[in-house]
């Protein structure tokens, strides 16, 4: 039975922690805390930025927002949901989630449970969480405070597959704590709880879900190389091959963001430690890391020369906000390299944001009288799935290029002058 006195702190409030502290605040006294100040009061005045949660959503929850540490050093349970990214040589970048522990130990009490949600390689949890907490804290992790793992499932942009909707797996330290996450994380979570049986089973398991999404990517990405030197369409070729009931239904593309182009590296890491090397995890990570640069070879060969070119969407996914590890970023910085002008539209990407993280200034419209020599659909947002062909039309020269990376608008008719490529 849960005990009436628990009272939770969500540690991070992006993609991840923010629905997590939405959902867990229906069901118990929660309060969230975020390193990013303006985060902090934009959410307390109803504003989510990546607006993943609508502001009534917001303003009706009982989540509360901490002002300061002293707001939550009355928490007995802390979940922790900071990004783990890789470091400009592929490696794990912990310094997020070290900084976490350093917050959190710093205020926590006796009896404390400490929760990881962050995707990590097996061991962090234990061999870096707790040692961390400990320096912290002066405490001693398995006797005055206790860990927990709880991989983070969320899917960015996605109503259906809710935090709600999908099974969570849990695993703490000993088996009372496994006991206690499984019923604070099932009161919350209406889909049900899988109980792993150790932290370090937890972390594998969520490493290799998106290593194996990355992989099997990797792989249409690799055979859509080899069919469009054979002049066959990859398209038309899944379209075939998924009547089977068998055939895994992947698509050619652009693989970003922080999670599918980041978790390999975890593994790949935990894998090299142990003296193993991970042959297929990079083979995977080395060929879709390289479709940007194919995309762009293939865009800048129909074109012939230096071009004026459109690129429609920069964040790493469909209707999403988020531009971290856009590999759409690496396909400009090519096609510029090759010396086309290249313009870039989003609309739902922050502006500000894309240029500190990039250098890429948007474009705040689409103007009808550019006359572009190539348009590049990189990201299928809804406005753009929106656009007449007459209307993307308006904006290309007359014999211009249109490669839809996407397929958004691949059973449509353009006029007979537009060339058209797709992956």
């Amino acid at each position: 039975m849960i005990s009436s006195n628990i009272k939770i702190t969500v540690v991070g409030l992006g993609y991840v922690g923010l629905p997590l502290a939405l959902s867990m605040a229906k069901r118990f006294p929660v309060v969230g805390y975020d390193s990013d100040v303006q985060r902090m009061r934009q959410l307390a005045d109803g504003i989510d930025r990546t607006e993943e949660v609508p502001e009534s959503q917001l303003r009706q929850s009982t989540l509360t927002f901490a002002d300061n540490l002293d707001d939550i050093a009355d928490s007995n349970i802390f979940i922790v949901t900071v990004p783990t990214p890789i470091d400009a040589d592929n490696a794990p970048d912990l310094a997020a989630i070290r900084a976490a522990c350093a917050t959190v130990g710093g205020i926590m009490r006796p009896g404390a449970v400490v929760v990881f949600e962050s995707t990590v390689y097996p061991g962090v949890t234990e061999d870096i969480c707790g040692p961390e907490l400990e320096k912290a804290s002066g405490l001693t992790c398995g006797t005055d405070f206790f860990l927990g793992y709880s991989p983070e499932r969320i899917n960015p942009g996605d109503t259906v597959r809710t935090i709600e909707n999908i099974i969570k797996v849990v695993a703490g330290q000993t088996p009372e704590i496994t006991q206690l996450l499984a019923e604070i994380y099932g009161a919350a979570v209406p889909a049900g709880i899988h109980t792993a049986p150790s932290i370090r089973v937890a972390e594998a398991a969520k490493v290799i879900e998106n290593a194996q999404r990355d992989i099997n990517i990797a792989f249409i990405n690799e055979v859509t190389m080899i069919f469009q030197r054979m002049g066959i369409d990859t398209t038309d070729v899944l379209a075939a091959a998924r009547t089977k009931w068998n055939f895994l239904d992947f698509r050619p593309g652009l693989v970003g963001g922080h999670c599918i182009g980041v978790d390999p590296f975890y593994l790949a890491h935990a894998a090299r430690a142990v003296g193993r090397d991970p042959e297929v995890i990079l083979a995977g990570r080395r060929i879709n890391d390289g479709m940007a640069n194919f995309a762009a070879d293939q865009i800048n060969a129909y074109l012939g020369g230096p071009s004026r070119v459109l690129v429609l969407g920069l964040t790493f996914k469909e209707n999403v906000r988020d531009l971290r590890n856009s590999k759409v970023v690496d396909m400009v910085r090519t096609l510029r390299r090759q010396g086309h002008e290249v313009e870039v539209h989003d609309p739902i990407a922050h502006a500000e944001e894309a240029l500190a993280l990039y250098g890429i200034e948007l474009q705040p419209d689409l103007s009808p009288d550019r006359a572009y020599d190539a348009v590049v659909a990189a990201v299928a947002h809804d406005a753009y799935r929106q656009m007449a062909p007459a209307g993307l039309e308006q904006m290309m020269a007359s014999d211009a290029l249109l490669a839809d990376l996407k397929g958004i608008w691949r059973d449509e008719r353009f006029s007979p002058n537009i060339r058209r490529w797709c992956l």
